[in-house]
């Protein structure tokens, strides 16, 4: 079996040191390199030819953001950023995110609460998913400029949600997506991107700037409103629960879902048996199969309209691939078109 060649960059040689033992206990893959700084990693990643990098965003000389951009124009290929759980560090790595970085972890806060079983496995993880992931043109143009849609709100009398589900590669996957909207849309948009506690407020925040709808994180028990993304937080599951006429966000602390948390299958599930609604429901971009039995809950008992990011345009597979295989998806799509299949089939 052909092991998974990996270049480690950050200016820590401390860092370097974890990284490296840390992904060498693992025989699928082989650290073939350390590197300092973002100037080191220009220069000799073309010579090393990785399969993938992980990537500190905090460098000296030149840092994570500027390597990684100028790195997906002139030599893309699979990196995982390294960021710190500050708040700078959580803006930081959504920008990578949008920017075309496949995923990332987040370094340990204190090595005397270091769990490095914990944290290795993570990195194993992630990197060895990061290998495998679709790295073109499409994923990695860094330029999105995308097109406000027009829109005309239809006459059924029913009131309207649209949900999507996304994991690796999503940050940008939504970009392309929420940008596309008029702010004049009928309809709220449910969110649920598996990331850690501390950078989905960082993703709103971004998202809300590149798009006329407002995109905010969820908070327990506010009302849906039309054309507001809500995004739901790091560590809570989201579901959607009728008070009266409205319908409101309920933030959960139930178990992880195949160690999700939150879970794109609690959210759908949540809304089985609401047919008074008309349902749009998404499966974007991302590793594992979160969202599948969702969707056959919702299709067992109601009609949704349901559908899939395409092959082509997700970074990862797992979770479209999954939905598609148990006859569940009803429309695949290319990333660039969601946003038009969404309005399309919500005023149906």
């Amino acid at each position: 079996m052909k092991k998974v060649k990996v270049v480690i960059v950050d200016d820590s040689a401390f860092m370097r040191q974890v990284l490296k033992g840390l992904l060498e206990e693992d025989g699928r893959i082989e650290v073939i390199g350390t590197l300092r700084n973002g100037k080191d990693a220009l220069e000799k990643l073309p010579l090393l030819q990785p399969d993938v990098v992980t990537m500190d965003v905090e460098m000296p000389i030149m840092d994570g953001l500027e390597t990684l951009q100028q790195l997906m124009k002139e030599y893309p290929l699979p990196v995982v950023m390294c960021s710190s759980t500050t708040k700078e560090g959580a803006e930081n790595t959504i920008i990578a995110m949008q920017y075309g970085a496949v995923d990332f972890i987040t370094k340990p806060t204190s090595m005397m609460k270091f769990d490095s079983a914990t944290f290795g496995y993570t990195v194993i993880d992630k990197v060895v998913s990061a290998a495998s992931a679709n790295i073109g043109r499409k994923v990695h143009d860094t330029s999105i400029t995308p097109v406000v849609l027009p829109f005309s709100p239809s006459k059924g009398k029913k009131k309207k949600l649209v949900c999507i589900g996304v994991s690796t590669g999503g940050p940008r996957a939504l970009q392309e997506v929420l940008a596309k909207f008029p702010a004049e849309i009928d309809f709220p948009v449910l969110i649920v991107q598996h990331m850690p506690a501390g950078f989905t407020k960082s993703l709103a925040v971004r998202l809300n700037a590149c798009s006329q709808i407002t995109v905010k994180e969820a908070e327990h028990g506010e009302s849906l409103q039309n054309g507001v993304a809500y995004i739901a937080p790091g560590d809570f599951h989201m579901k959607i629960m009728k008070k009266g006429m409205t319908a409101e966000i309920g933030l959960t602390k139930e178990a992880p879902r195949r160690g999700h948390r939150p879970s794109v299958d609690t959210l759908f599930e949540s809304l089985v048996g609401w047919d008074d609604y008309h349902q749009v429901h998404v499966v974007m971009t991302g590793m594992g199969s979160d969202g599948t039995e969702g969707l056959v809950a919702l299709k067992r008992e109601q009609s949704v309209i349901t559908i899939a990011q395409s092959k082509e345009t997700s970074v990862v597979f797992g979770m479209p691939k999954s939905a598609i295989a148990a006859s569940v998806v009803d429309h695949i799509v290319d990333v660039e078109e969601i946003a038009k299949s969404i309005m399309k089939y919500s005023s149906l």
